[in-house]
């Protein structure tokens, strides 16, 4: 799904809205059948951990950690064993096209390579939904599609459900459905 409105319309919100960082004015949101605000702080910080992925138009990653440990960070995060985590990102880097770099800083990759890391760190722990705020917005326009394509390969392939924030109209081209923000 493709969230879209006029510049400054807030879209951004929408997303943090839908990830539990904002609550709504008006309306409830649900995940899994509760509504997000009611939850605590240490509810919605264990919501996010490991049910929402989250991809950051300016990437996220954090500089001095090379590109394997932006990506399991969130692993970390829940527990998993090593020897779990690095069986996961391993596989998980290789299938986002990075093969070889998983020792990479982000100031040694480009800014898709650094948006495929944003989104395997993402999509590592198996969220219910992955929340892209305009995720082709930092890249050229032939890194842009490759992204898309990536996205629309693991929705497919791996179930991966992406809600984007865009006003990208190569993003609203491939949605299955857009909603539009006012």
């Amino acid at each position: 799904m493709a969230l879209t409105g006029p510049s400054g319309s807030g879209k951004t919100t929408a997303l943090n809205i839908i990830g539990g960082l904002d609550k709504p004015s008006k309306g409830h949101v649900f995940v899994e059948g509760r509504d997000l605000a009611t939850m605590s702080r240490t509810e919605l910080s264990r919501l996010r951990r490991d049910k929402i992925g989250f991809v950051f138009q300016a990437y996220n990653l954090v500089p001095v950690l090379t590109a394997f440990e932006n990506a399991e960070m969130v692993l970390r995060l829940q527990g998993m064993p090593s020897h779990e985590r690095h069986e996961r990102i391993t596989k998980l880097l290789d299938d986002v096209g990075l093969a070889g770099m998983h020792d990479r800083k982000p100031a040694e990759m480009s800014g898709g390579q650094q948006q495929r890391v944003a989104i395997a760190r993402a999509i590592a722990p198996g969220p219910l939904v992955t929340l892209a705020d305009e995720p082709t917005a930092n890249v050229d326009s032939t890194t842009a599609e490759m992204l898309l394509s990536l996205m629309e390969k693991l929705n497919r392939e791996r179930g991966v459900t992406f809600i984007f924030s865009t006003h990208d109209p190569r993003v609203m081209a491939r949605a299955r459905r857009i909603v539009r923000m006012v």
